[in-house]
């Protein structure tokens, strides 16, 4: 049954802390964050350099165009990792199912133990990226984006938030979280340029509008 998010109550509200450490299963507490993106100016002209294009048509799109989830080693796929790593005190057993720890969403703060009340969210939406440009790619590029650890791509997150920005870009969704915002428009944007994505002029006002105010 689907949760509803008004309803939730959060174990407790705060800043996930920034540990060091190794990105490996063996870790108990982790970076507790995805990689970091540029700072704003550089995403400023990450952003300038962005094409400016309307988005291209949904046909076609399907999400296992984007194989994701992919193995990563050590019978882990792309989300236990991504649960390991924005974690902290994160438990797996032996086939690296999560089985408790705790992560705080940057999105909004919230505070949850157990692993099926977070989603992975793609940072860019698949759908978003189909309609940017990844319509035109081979599989395996899309893949490659769809399980994108190097950049800051993939986060976990409230769930009920990632599945209310479904595939909405910056002019339609932001995290509820503000002072995140900044973070995100340049997460968003360094992905956009690194795959040679395409935004569209509201997406770009809206993008242009975040970081001028970092």
């Amino acid at each position: 049954m689907k949760k509803v998010y008004a309803r939730r109550v959060s174990l407790a509200a705060g800043s996930a802390a920034a540990l060091v450490c190794t990105l490996a299963l063996s870790c108990q507490s982790a970076q507790a964050a995805p990689p970091s993106p540029p700072d704003a100016a550089t995403a400023r002209k990450y952003l300038a350099d962005i094409k400016e294009q309307a988005e291209g048509p949904q046909d076609g799109y399907s999400r296992d165009k984007f194989p994701h989830w992919i193995d990563q080693g050590k019978n882990c796929n792309t989300r236990e990792v991504v649960l390991k790593r924005d974690g902290t005190d994160v438990q797996q057993d032996g086939s690296c199912k999560t089985t408790s720890g705790k992560w705080v969403s940057a999105y909004d703060d919230a505070t949850w133990t157990d692993p099926a009340d977070l989603d992975i969210d793609h940072v860019v939406p698949l759908s978003e990226a189909w309609k940017s440009g990844a319509a035109q790619w081979a599989t395996e590029r899309r893949k490659e984006l769809a399980n994108d650890l190097t950049h800051s791509q993939l986060i976990a997150v409230t769930d009920n938030l990632n599945q209310e920005k479904g595939d909405q870009d910056p002019a339609k969704w932001l995290p509820p979280k503000t002072s995140y915002h900044c973070e995100y428009a340049r997460m968003w944007v360094s992905v956009k340029h690194e795959y040679d994505m395409t935004a569209d002029s509201a997406e770009k006002a809206a993008l242009k509008k975040i970081l001028d105010g970092c």
